[in-house]
């Protein structure tokens, strides 16, 4: 259960941020929810989203697995959830995406992939635990460009991740309609 009401007075700021999010996602997200509390807050993720949305020189497959993989790492239930419906509709491997909890034991992985994922969880550790032999794997198959995307991606992930699960916000049940629900 939320830590934060998710109520708001219906100004035009609340309506406007209500539209933009059920056009784009069928519902109010609720991390978008908690934000209306604090408007600056909101714009400031919204711009941040935004920007984020137009990184593209690292594969979305890649980007997919670590944004998961660091959901899962921190316990953000809101984050898995949305993450698996966003990435299934991105065309994401499904078998891959589900996989995510049990990944080192998992043989649906590309040893890419897994270096992606041992290199976000390393990443998600507090305090961080990434080791140059790390870096140097990616590095064998990565552009530092696109080693630098996926660092900020991971950055980003852990900072909506901690967030959600602070304020105690929990699946919305995105997964369960994965073939049910727009995506624009």
């Amino acid at each position: 259960m939320a830590r934060i009401g998710m109520e708001h007075k219906r100004t035009w700021f609340v309506r406007l941020a209500e539209w933009g999010s059920r056009r784009k996602y069928g519902e109010v997200l609720d991390p978008g929810k908690a934000a209306l509390h604090n408007r600056r807050v909101l714009t400031t993720m919204l711009m941040m989203e935004g920007s984020a949305a137009r990184w593209n020189t690292l594969d979305p497959g890649l980007k997919a697995l670590a944004v998961m993989v660091t959901s899962a790492r921190i316990g953000c239930t809101w984050c898995m959830d949305f993450g698996y419906w966003e990435f299934h509709h991105q065309g994401v491997d499904q078998a891959k995406l589900r996989e995510v909890p049990g990944w080192r034991d998992s043989d649906v992985y590309s040893d890419l992939e897994r270096a992606v994922m041992d290199y976000a969880e390393a990443m998600t550790a507090t305090p961080p635990e990434v080791t140059d032999e790390q870096v140097e794997r990616l590095r064998a198959d990565l552009t530092d460009e696109q080693l630098v995307e996926l660092t900020a991606i991971v950055s980003l992930e852990n900072y909506r991740s901690r967030t959600n699960a602070a304020l105690g916000l929990t699946s919305q049940g995105f997964k369960e309609y994965c073939e049910l629900r727009p995506v624009r």
